[in-house]
Order: structure tokens, then C-alpha cells, then sequence
């Protein structure tokens, strides 16, 4: 026969089962308690033992509405509120903000023959008329606060037509004031034309792709050719403007 166990210790005894089962129910409900790192997940990022900070993905090209029977005037971003950028070697390009560049959906990789790269030419049936880019070439000056003579400055598709960009979307044009050396004057003459003779002869005789060529000029028109694979370190040159800006 067992001995009885004495009152207070069955009391401890209570008292110490209450502790376990409080600190039980706190461990699987949370019991008003926050864990080490609480709001973070514990899971390893993908593709890695432990989470990464995350880095900015490249923006991606938007997509305008395409070649169209007929334009309209398209609105330009607030006066002043564009900046140019500068090469090393003084070089203009666009501010990627007002102008990063729009592709056509009527050029893709599968129909280049059809479209850029088809026999007699394809820009010159979707280009928008010069009395309408005339009024957003006004416009988009005061935009990047361009004061020189406008006939020395380009309206320029910074995707060309003859590469896929959009025609007429105002993401994709840009006065592109003169170069380096350019002769007041003598109207536009600018190295990036030939840049863009040089991807669009390299993507008709698949040497690059569509995409990769419409990355590469959005980016940086100046380094393109060299991140293509297309030239080597030198600078571009002037070149007269073949209609296909």
C-alpha cells in the first residue's frame, strides 16, 4: 500500500503541471509572445540558403499602340520636366523617366521579313506626318527645356522604326539636341543614325535578335554596337539621317 503524499507537496505538485500546460499552449498558439524575427520568413530565398536583398529588375519596354491609318497629336510630358544625359564624350541621350522607349506589336522576331526587314523598305508607310510631329517636336523642347535652333535638333525615336519602335507613342520620341561637332546650321546629323543602320542591318542577317537590339539602343545608344557584339570600342560616327529615325 502506497504512502499518501503530503498536502503541500500535492499542491506543488499543481501548481508546477499549471506551469507546463500554460508554457504548452504558448508554444503552438503564440500566446501573446513574439518570436525571434517575428514578420520575417524563416524560408530560404529561392534558389539560395538565405534571403537576398532584392535587387531592381530591369524595366521592361512598354508596348504602344502601333502603326495606326492616322495619328494624333500625342501629348508631351510637363514643360521642363525632362533631362538630358551626358556621355563621357558629351553625347546625348534621353531622360529614361519621359522617354524609355515603346515597341510596336506590329514587329516581332517571327515576321521580320514581313515587316523591317522586307524588301523596299517598311518605315516610310507607318511614319506619322511631319505637320503632326512638327506640333509634339514644340512641345516635347519645352518638355526637356531644348532652347537652340530647332532645326538643329532631331525628333528622334529612340527605338527607330526600322528597329520596331512605335510610331507615334510619346514615350518613344525625344528631341535629341545635337552632338559633339555638329555645325550649327546644318541641320541634324547624328552619330546615333548610324547605330541604328548598323542594329537593323545585324538583325535582318541574324546576327542578333529583335529584343536584344531594342534592349541595347533603349539603354544606351552609344554603347550598343559594343554590347552587341557588332563593333568594337570606337565611337560612333556621324551619319547623314536615312528616314528611319
Amino acid at each position: 500500500m502506497e504512502e499518501p503524499v503530503p498536502a503541500p507537496a500535492r499542491r506543488a505538485l499543481a501548481v508546477a503541471a499549471a506551469v507546463l500546460l500554460a508554457a504548452a499552449a504558448g508554444c503552438s498558439s503564440g500566446g501573446g509572445h513574439t518570436a525571434k524575427g517575428a514578420g520575417h520568413s524563416s524560408a530560404p530565398a529561392a534558389g539560395g540558403d538565405a534571403a537576398q536583398p532584392a535587387q531592381p529588375a530591369p524595366a521592361a519596354i512598354v508596348t504602344g499602340p502601333g502603326p495606326k491609318s492616322s495619328y494624333d497629336v500625342q501629348p508631351q510630358p510637363a514643360p521642363g520636366s525632362c533631362h538630358y544625359r551626358y556621355t563621357a564624350d558629351k553625347q546625348p541621350l534621353p531622360d529614361p523617366n519621359c522617354t524609355p522607349g515603346a515597341i510596336s506589336p506590329a514587329v516581332s522576331q517571327d515576321n521580320l521579313k514581313d515587316t523591317i526587314c522586307k524588301q523596299g523598305g517598311y518605315t516610310s508607310g507607318i511614319r506619322p506626318p511631319a505637320n503632326l510631329t512638327g506640333k509634339e517636336k514644340a512641345e516635347n523642347a519645352k518638355s526637356y527645356g531644348y532652347t537652340g535652333p530647332m532645326g538643329d535638333a532631331e525628333y528622334d525615336h529612340l527605338i527607330s522604326l526600322q528597329l520596331g519602335g512605335d510610331p507615334n507613342d510619346a514615350r518613344n520620341l525625344w528631341i535629341q539636341p545635337p552632338s559633339p561637332g555638329h555645325v550649327s546650321g546644318k541641320g541634324p546629323n547624328n552619330p546615333k543614325d548610324s547605330v541604328e543602320t548598323h542594329l537593323h542591318t545585324a538583325i535582318c542577317k541574324g546576327q542578333v535578335t529583335l529584343v536584344a537590339a531594342q534592349q541595347a539602343i533603349a539603354t544606351d545608344w552609344t554603347t550598343a554596337e559594343v554590347k552587341l557584339g557588332i563593333r568594337s570600342g570606337s565611337s560612333p560616327t556621324p551619319e547623314a539621317d536615312a528616314d528611319d529615325d
